[in-house]
């Protein structure tokens, strides 16, 4: 049977989601818990390959099991499994569900501290020059107008297409913190880092509307602004479609 692996995570110890030769990984970590359990190697399918240091409130995975299993396989993993990672819940999905390309739309946040706060210095990305939100929401509500992204995409990357669906994309304003939230079909490798980046150099002034709508139009990368720090990055919510689910 198939199952999804619903879990959260602190990206701060790991090397992003994805196995990899050197380091821990989230997926490694969970592959090596299931591994144990079942007393032989299982592997996993991720929703989506988050950087190093990126977090993960909702990430699903899938593994393909041959016995039944319900939620006391929750509790085992979470003893096995490192504190900075949990899983939610695991769900019986039709065979052919896919976690990764079944996804209809990913949801990311990116937090920014206006104060020093030693709270939050791995959670969030702090930036004490004022920036003008109303502006960079201007600039923001222009990328759903937008279907290429190469601009904001890594360089070095093996992607057949840049063009996704942005859903949504606003920035809101919370006491000492500013979130940016965004929500779309997919996205590039560093795509949203470097949104934000160079939606801080509107919200300085340092570029106009007009000049970030040229970037779109350029794509190209070296165009855009910087990439924001990893820890500040979130992976909110990934939707499936309700049917997977009906088994």
């Amino acid at each position: 049977m198939r199952y999804f692996i619903e879990l959260s995570y602190d990206g701060t110890p790991f090397v992003g989601w994805q196995r990899q030769p050197a380091g821990d990984s989230v997926q490694s970590c969970l592959e090596d818990a299931l591994s144990i359990l079942f007393r032989k190697p299982l592997s996993i399918v991720g929703a989506g390959r988050t950087d190093a240091g990126v977090h993960a409130h909702q990430l699903f995975a899938h593994v393909d099991l041959d016995e039944h299993v319900d939620q006391d396989l929750t509790f085992r993993l979470n003893k096995l499994l490192p504190k900075e990672i949990a899983v939610r819940n695991i769900i019986a999905v039709a065979q052919d569900a896919h976690a990764r390309f079944d996804a209809v739309s990913r949801s990311y946040r990116y937090h920014i501290t206006t104060q020093k706060n030693p709270f939050m210095q791995k959670r969030s990305y702090q930036f004490a020059k004022p920036l003008d939100l109303e502006l960079m929401n201007q600039a923001a509500k222009t990328l759903i107008d937008h279907e290429d992204f190469k601009c904001f995409s890594k360089s070095k990357t093996d992607v057949k297409t840049y063009m996704c669906d942005i859903q949504h994309a606003h920035w809101q304003h919370n006491g000492s913190e500013l979130v940016f939230f965004i929500q779309a079909n997919r996205f590039l490798r560093n795509m949203v880092r470097a949104i934000v980046g160079t939606l801080i150099e509107v919200g300085l002034r340092k570029i106009s509307i007009s000049d970030f709508e040229a970037i779109l139009a350029s794509r190209d990368r070296s165009q855009a602004g910087y990439s924001v720090p990893a820890h500040g990055l979130y992976l909110e919510k990934v939707n499936y479609p309700n049917h997977i689910f009906a088994v």
